[in-house]
């Protein structure tokens, strides 16, 4: 046996049969709930991997999820795994000259899709020839586009459960697209054993990493049940089906919705009693401190231990608002990346005065991009991981020689973050190089200005940007989303506000006020639109 997932989850079958494994709610609207137990999903998952092999899906090639979350999801992303065929996220909220791109990207062989997706995939499917065999998930709409399409259902029905599948290796790959605020999407190429480290923990992410792969059911089987796992942003980010996964390591309960929907996670949290939840940080926390004031105010949250956030943070003034509701959650601000997995958790300390300050494992540093050496005390560098790390990105050699590099004899992936890093070997993340504004020769990171802007009373979101300027470059410019029944801010309440949290070249010099911000599905910055928005405004 290897570290590989799928070897992995039968492991932990095999000892917890006929424990619940995953319980998904259909919210909004019909309320329907499907729960199945670990046999109950193994078995499922058995049927849509030999339904793909015996429809010519070789192992190697790619299927892509254009799906919702599901219990279709993880059953065909299991069954994948199980066949040695390549899952590939898809964003559902792309459009079709992004799909193609992804479609065509990725070297799709297999698509198993969602009914609504129905007119987008039949649009994109004439560009895409590598593409030949399709699985619909539900009835399309009245009027929809044709798609020659397997049910989902008779593909069920048609493989069989049991395994008899060919013998796995933890070489064998996995692949994340990441689409991150500018560019078409990357394929981040895993090793299942390298993903298993870096993203799952080593089935331990809070304790010591197995040290070898039997010891994993060891673990589940000495252990009981208790843990439920809520991952509430789209399986289709990597986040959520990595926290779904590490929910199956320990042989625990996974919960998942259809779409967030703020109430309906507070009816789910209490009637469930979950005890861990992931989401991506204020703007999925925000709408949860809303509802648990509002119409679910007296909710049992007392059973939820934790709340985790990656890939956006959780701001100080919105984590304190949610802690005065559930005293005794604890609220983790995650570091990590596709590219990554996981790199640290923030210090109680962050904040609007002191940054984003991350305690980063043994394998994570702050290195010269140009040297790749460790930079001093102080001095901003790039965040850089070594050990476990992916292979590099599909079908894009020169992104990969860009972002990999070899050092003292290990494989080393540097990270689009910027840092710094002080004496006791805390790092201060600054944001994307990216997303960099240089106004008159400083550099300013737009997720710092945003902390302190969020910490204003009347603010509900904010996003900032560089808006071009003749005499700096550039100039900071804050899009602001206020909170319900807050008088208009002015930009001089918005300057006075941050000159005590910021030196003074940091400080916006224009404000736009928007009725919202947009954001990606999994609470993402959208800073082109922000960008967009702020330079049309008028200075």
């Amino acid at each position: 046996m290897e570290y590989n997932i799928a070897d992995l989850f039968e492991s932990v079958v095999d000892v917890v049969p006929d424990r619940a494994a995953l319980v998904y709610i259909d919210h909004p609207g019909t309320g329907a709930e499907r729960r199945l137990t670990y046999t109950e999903l193994d078995a499922a998952a058995n049927r849509v991997g030999h339904h793909l092999l015996d429809r010519g899906v070789r192992p190697g090639e790619h299927v892509g999820l254009h799906l919702y979350n599901g219990v279709e999801y993880l059953q065909t992303l299991l069954g994948c795994l199980k066949a040695r065929i390549v899952p590939v996220n898809v964003n559902y909220r792309y459009v079709e000259e992004e799909l193609v791109y992804l479609y065509r990207d990725a070297d799709l062989a297999g698509l198993v899709f969602d009914a609504e997706f129905s007119d987008l995939v039949a649009a994109a499917l004439p560009h895409t020839e590598a593409l030949r065999h399709l699985v619909r998930v539900g009835e399309p709409a009245p009027g929809a586009a044709e798609v020659a399409a397997v049910a989902f259902a008779d593909a069920e029905a048609g493989g069989s459960p049991e395994g008899g599948f060919a013998p796995r290796s933890g070489d064998d790959q996995f692949i994340i697209y990441t689409g991150g605020t500018t560019g078409m999407p990357k394929g981040v190429m895993w090793r299942q054993e390298n993903l298993f480290f870096s993203g799952l923990g080593g089935g331990a992410p809070t304790g010591e990493p197995v040290k070898k792969p039997e010891e994993l059911a060891e673990r589940v089987a000495a252990g009981g049940a208790g843990i439920t796992f809520f991952p509430a942003p789209p399986l289709m980010h990597g986040t959520s089906t990595l926290t779904a996964l590490i929910g199956f390591n320990f042989g625990q309960r996974v919960v998942l919705h259809r779409k967030f929907v703020p109430v309906e996670v507070l009816r789910t949290i209490e009637k469930e009693k979950v005890t861990s939840m992931s989401l991506v940080g204020d703007a999925m926390l925000r709408p949860l401190i809303d509802a648990l004031e509002g119409p679910m105010q007296g909710t049992d949250m007392s059973s939820l231990f934790s709340v985790s956030s990656s890939g956006a943070i959780m701001s100080d003034t919105v984590r304190r608002q949610f802690q005065a509701l559930v005293p005794n959650v604890m609220l983790l601000n995650n570091f990590g990346s596709s590219e990554s997995g996981f790199n640290g958790t923030a210090t109680a300390d962050s904040g609007p005065e002191r940054g984003f300050r991350v305690r980063v494992n043994s394998r994570t540093q702050v290195v010269d991009p140009a040297t790749h050496e460790p930079v001093a005390v102080g001095e901003v560098g790039r965040i850089a991981q070594c050990g476990h790390v992916p292979l590099g990105y599909y079908n894009d050699p020169r992104k990969t020689a860009e972002t990999f590099f070899e050092k003292d004899g290990e494989r080393w992936v540097l990270l689009g973050d910027m840092a710094t890093v002080d004496e006791e070997g805390v790092v201060t993340v600054l944001g994307r190089g990216s997303q960099c504004i240089n106004t008159g020769g400083e550099k300013v990171y737009p997720e710092e200005v945003e902390q302190a802007l969020k910490s204003h009373p009347d603010v509900y979101d904010a996003l900032v940007a560089g808006v071009p300027d003749a005499k700096w470059g550039h100039h900071v410019a804050a899009v602001v989303q206020l909170r319900a029944g807050a008088a208009r801010l002015s930009l001089a309440d918005v300057q006075a506000h941050c000159r005590a949290r910021l030196a003074g070249y940091k400080i916006p010099r224009r404000l736009v006020i928007t009725e919202a911000l947009r954001r990606s599905p999994s609470g993402k910055a959208d800073y082109r639109w922000a960008r967009e928005v702020a330079a049309s405004a008028d200075g």
